[in-house]
């Protein structure tokens, strides 16, 4: 593609699903004006990916390893990326659906989505609209504001992972008992048996 080629909508595939991954881009390779210019498995080589091919719009899962796509969004959106992001996942949840818009990205639509939608949401990107899947925009009136602090979603997400309070101090270079203080906080605000709890809340609404 020429530089001056405006025609050919440029895209990065970010899934860490390496079925889903090729399946996507071979389906989108057949779209005569969509071109794959890499695919990726997590969230580092995605904003590596993003900075030396400047597509036209990155395709992202949500929960990759390394960042998640929201945190890549946010990212790309701090440096002021012309690259659109489009999230495509399995969470039909107003929590995700409201940090992927406060993180910047251009679409939100589900993996049963049919081929033909997501092509068009990168149509409609490339031409500067936003899309969300109709049940997303739906689901997004009947939420619960997200009260956690970003620390406090961090120290959840490692909870999900199975880790230890003692675990996440060391990782963290924080005291244990500053950890312990933190996820109680978290578990009031959620109402939460014990920490385990609290994690599982947090994901279930989208807030970790």
């Amino acid at each position: 593609m020429t530089s001056g080629d405006r025609d050919e909508i440029t895209v990065v595939l970010a899934e860490d699903q390496t079925m889903v991954l090729e399946a996507f881009a071979a389906l989108l390779g057949l779209q005569p004006d969509i071109t794959v210019l890499a695919t990726v498995t997590n969230g580092p080589d995605a904003l590596t990916s993003v900075t030396e091919h400047d597509p036209d719009v990155l395709v992202t899962d949500i929960e990759m390893p390394g960042t998640s796509g929201l945190d890549v969004a946010a990212e790309l959106h701090r440096r002021g990326s012309r690259t659109g992001v489009l999230i495509v996942t399995t969470f039909a949840r107003s929590g995700y659906l409201r940090r992927a818009l406060n993180a910047g990205v251009s679409g939100y639509l589900l993996k049963d989505s049919p081929i033909s939608e997501l092509a068009d949401a990168l149509r409609k990107i490339r031409a500067g609209e936003k899309v969300i899947s109709k049940e997303l925009a739906l689901a997004a009136w009947d939420h619960t504001d997200d009260q956690l602090t970003d620390r406090e979603r961090q120290l959840l997400r490692e909870v999900a992972e199975g880790s230890s309070n003692r675990d996440i101090a060391r990782r963290l270079h924080l005291a244990e008992g500053t950890v312990r203080n933190y996820l109680s906080t978290a578990m009031a605000k959620l109402h939460a048996r014990n920490r385990t709890d609290a994690a599982k809340i947090a994901r279930e609404r989208g807030w970790i």
